[in-house]
């Protein structure tokens, strides 16, 4: 099996389609520690990319660069084949509406309703009627499995409905791309599968391209077309699943051998989840 490409300038994406977001020479520092050190990356068009690294290593921080709400110290972002990180706040308006998000611990405002949360990126971005917030609420929702909830609280929801209407909130506004900040965190096995056959089946239903940052390699293998792996700040190599887990790089070995056997294939089959 060939060697995944090492310390690419930027990682190459032969064999992917074009790439609807570039990142070229990104480097941003809190408190004098430097995250991100130079970081490029390609987001092929309608596929599902899977950053792994440990953490720390600036996954998170590159999501919060692309949607804006963080300025990098250096360095350009272009989406859709414009410049957006030199934009105002007033002007990445038009990219908020084009890049969904689901934050780690889902952000749900829990003192509205599923409903309610549901219209809030509607009622800021859109202008529509009662009747038309309420069917997309709903057409929302049936896409994650969740129809019928939408009159209940937060705290009325698992951690895993939790993830369902903060993903369903993030797919109403109808983006281009979504990005998924570790959307496994804090699930059991079961329910972290049932977010991977989301995303999955709403790449093949939507035609939507996915960015997925996690350090869970389980997930990783379900749902990614390409693996990039960050460390210190920078994309260090590139290729599928199997490619970086056969890798010679000390690094890259070790970072798949410390989860064990849990990143081999089980041959389970992907049985539908239960939504409580």
């Amino acid at each position: 099996m060939p060697s995944p490409a090492l310390n690419s300038e930027p990682p190459q994406t032969a064999g992917y389609p074009e790439s609807i977001l570039s990142i070229r020479g990104l480097e941003k520092s809190f408190g004098g520690q430097k995250v991100l050190k130079g970081l490029n990356f390609d987001l092929p068009e309608g596929q599902t990319t899977v950053v792994l690294g440990p953490s720390g290593c600036g996954k998170s921080v590159m999501l919060k660069h692309i949607i804006g709400l963080i300025r990098p110290d250096a360095g350009e972002i272009t989406f859709e084949g414009q410049r957006i990180d030199n934009l105002s706040e007033r002007q990445m308006k038009w990219v908020r509406l084009r890049i969904g998000l689901l934050f780690q611990l889902s952000a749900l405002f829990d003192s509205m309703t599923v409903r309610q949360n549901l219209e809030f990126p509607l009622a800021e971005h859109k202008s529509l009627s009662s009747g038309q917030q309420a069917r997309q609420v709903a057409e929302a929702l049936d896409m994650v499995d969740m129809a019928g909830s939408e009159n209940k609280l937060p705290a009325q929801l698992s951690g895993g409905q939790k993830k369902r209407v903060a993903l369903a909130r993030a797919l109403i506004i109808r983006p281009s791309v979504i990005l998924y900040d570790e959307p496994t965190t804090g699930l059991d096995p079961v329910r972290a599968k049932g977010i991977d056959e989301l995303v999955v089946r709403l790449k093949d239903r939507l035609g939507v391209t996915s960015l997925v940052v996690t350090h869970d390699l389980v997930s990783a293998r379900r749902v990614a077309d390409r693996i990039v792996m960050m460390n210190e700040g920078r994309a260090i190599a590139e290729g599928s699943f199997d490619e970086l887990r056969s890798s010679n790089d000390e690094f890259i070995s070790g970072f798949f051998d410390s989860a064990g056997s849990a990143a081999q294939p089980s041959g389970a089959t992907h049985e539908h989840e239960s939504t409580r």
